[in-house]
């Protein structure tokens, strides 16, 4: 594979994320439905490049590279775009949007699009459809429908029409008996080069929230876990009595167990100077 190789691998990819159907499937909704299960419990959201200071590539070689062949994780750009064009080489209608990050933000002011989100068009109608969004990922694509709850294996999720001009939509997730917003897009096309300003600007601006910590998340059967800096996060969404659990990583080997094991991360080299560093 060479570096400006524009074709993907869907052997390996699906290989990478344990898909056993037909090598071709068809651009069904059961097929999207297949892989947008699949692939966030195998490929894990994970910033480690940022955090050593090495490049974040967009083109599709580098991403085959990285989340496929060398077991990396990645962001929402790295993981939409291989998405995008495992789904666009079967022959789906894919559109490709920008968000505006809600989650865990408290500040009143509108954060700038920082995120990478798809659409695709199937005859039963059109379905947002996001493996990139670390901890709160969706783990199946959502009817583009307003208001409707929607129940996905990793829990319950639902768009709302804020309306506007252009028309706005919010993205909610049902967290600890209350709709909480995760993030903000319009329909204003998207194109590559939009992705490539907002990827230079999320892994090198000194205030973005990837550049000095670590972020990583992967699902897995019933579990969502989620690493920022020294905390795991561990949340049972299949068992309200276990609900969530939260332990502090104190040691370096402890994060790097923890990146291997729960996250699934085959972790890249000289990392433990960036690790100790980690507050």
């Amino acid at each position: 594979m060479n570096a400006h190789d524009t074709s993907i691998d869907l052997t390996a990819y699906f290989a990478r994320i344990g898909y056993s159907g037909p090598a071709h499937p068809p651009a069904t909704l059961d097929t999207l439905r297949a892989l947008h299960l699949l692939h966030p419990q195998a490929i894990p959201f994970e910033n480690l490049d940022v955090l050593l200071g090495r490049p974040v590539k967009l083109d599709l070689a580098s991403i085959q590279r990285k989340l496929v062949t060398s077991r990396r994780g990645g962001y929402c750009y790295e993981h939409n775009l291989l998405l995008r064009s495992v789904l666009q080489t079967l022959g789906f209608r894919v559109r490709s949007f920008a968000g505006r990050v809600l989650w865990g933000r408290d500040a009143p002011d509108m954060p700038a699009r920082t995120h990478m989100l798809l659409l695709v068009d199937l005859d039963e109608g059109t379905y947002l459809t996001d493996v990139g969004f670390g901890g709160m990922v969706l783990s199946a694509p959502l009817a583009f429908e307003a208001g409707l709850e929607q129940i996905t294996p990793h829990g319950a999720f639902r768009l709302e029409d804020i309306g506007g001009e252009p028309r706005s939509y919010v993205l909610q997730a049902h967290v600890n008996g209350h709709w909480a917003p995760v993030y903000r897009f319009d329909l204003d096309p998207q194109y590559d080069a939009d992705y490539e300003m907002a990827n230079h600007f999320v892994s090198t601006y000194p205030q973005s929230v990837f550049v000095h910590n670590l972020l990583a998340a992967r699902l897995a059967p019933g579990v969502r876990y989620g690493l920022f800096n020294r905390r795991l996060h561990v949340h049972h969404t299949h068992d309200e009595h276990a609900g969530s659990e939260q332990r502090d990583l104190a040691s370096v080997a402890d994060l790097r167990r923890v990146l291997e094991s729960e996250i699934g991360i085959r972790l890249p080299e000289e990392l433990d100077a960036a690790l100790s560093r980690l507050p």
